[in-house]
């Protein structure tokens, strides 16, 4: 399944970039918040800077962009969010983004974006679900940020261990049909993408994922790696896209809607437990290392 990347854009400024992905790796798990420390030395360095050239991509083209993770009888706050601030990374780039999710998360976000609807809990129907929405659809990117991902008996299993898939929607086939490249993020073991770590995953106290995409992304909260990415798309085009980041008008569009957070259940504008003051830090640091490469005080060597 694995798919070539697109080559970056020619105006990439000229710092180290392999070197400056693997501090912005090292930055998003570093809190270890569950585990992804000891996932990240079994990924080749390098995924972040990878995962932003495969935005890389003619104007025009269709990127889909799945999402929402259910918890009670809504869906948590860490995944829409980072799914949004891609949508809007990729509107920038002329690029025609697409979420995909299912309700109760569609019925909010399809108010405000351009959504593609999965209904949930049609086990029997999920492959030709796939097959029909890639064929209509066309993308040029499939991206998962924070979806449940099937287990190996083909359930989908929150980090308590309860199974929830009857209150899912599955966009697991998205990847594994897809024709063009696929992406995911996640951080905690049960995202889709984390098949690619299957080897691994049993030193977290998760039933794991075993949908595999061709590059993964990780993160202490999953919306912190599409930051991440966009800083990295950033230092490609030379442009700061971080700067219209607004993580706290986010949240509370989303708690707003029913939105709750994934870890305390409490219909907060926190992230994982976090308040939203962690999650702007980190865009801040994110912000400030995108300055530094775009405005160099030297010209390292690549």
């Amino acid at each position: 399944m694995t798919h070539a990347a697109p080559n970056t854009a020619s105006s990439q400024p000229m710092v180290n970039l392999k070197q400056l992905s693997q501090q912005l790796e090292n930055c998003l798990v570093e809190r270890n918040l569950r585990g992804m420390q000891l996932l990240q030395p079994h990924l080749r360095p390098g995924y972040l800077l990878r995962a932003a050239r495969l935005f890389n991509l003619p104007a025009g083209s269709t990127v889909l962009i799945g999402t929402g993770f259910p918890v009670l009888e809504t869906f948590e706050t860490d995944g829409p969010v980072g799914a949004i601030a891609l949508y809007q990374c990729a509107l920038h780039m002329q690029l025609k983004p697409i979420i995909v999710c299912g309700d109760p998360l569609f019925s909010v976000l399809s108010q405000r974006y351009q959504c593609y609807a999965l209904r949930v809990n049609q086990y029997q129907q999920l492959a030709q679900i796939a097959t029909e929405a890639l064929a209509e659809l066309k993308p040029a990117l499939v991206l998962a940020i924070e979806r449940p991902g099937f287990s190996a008996n083909g359930r989908y299993m929150n980090m308590r261990g309860e199974d929830i898939s009857e209150r899912c929607a599955s966009f697991d086939y998205f990847l594994e049909q897809a024709a063009c490249p696929t992406l995911a993020i996640g951080d905690g073991g049960n995202e889709i993408g984390m098949g690619n770590l299957a080897a691994v995953l049993g030193q977290l106290n998760i039933t794991p994922s075993v949908t595999e995409c061709d590059e993964l992304v990780i993160a202490d909260v999953s919306n912190w790696a599409a930051w991440g990415i966009i800083a990295m798309v950033s230092v490609l085009r030379g442009e700061n896209l971080l700067q219209q980041a607004n993580l706290l008008e986010l949240l509370q569009y989303l708690v707003a809607n029913g939105c709750i957070d994934g870890v305390t259940r409490a219909n907060t504008l926190t992230e994982d437990g976090l308040p939203y003051s962690e999650g702007a830090a980190l865009i801040a640091r994110l912000q400030q290392w995108v300055k530094d490469a775009l405005n160099p005080v030297a010209t390292p060597t690549l």
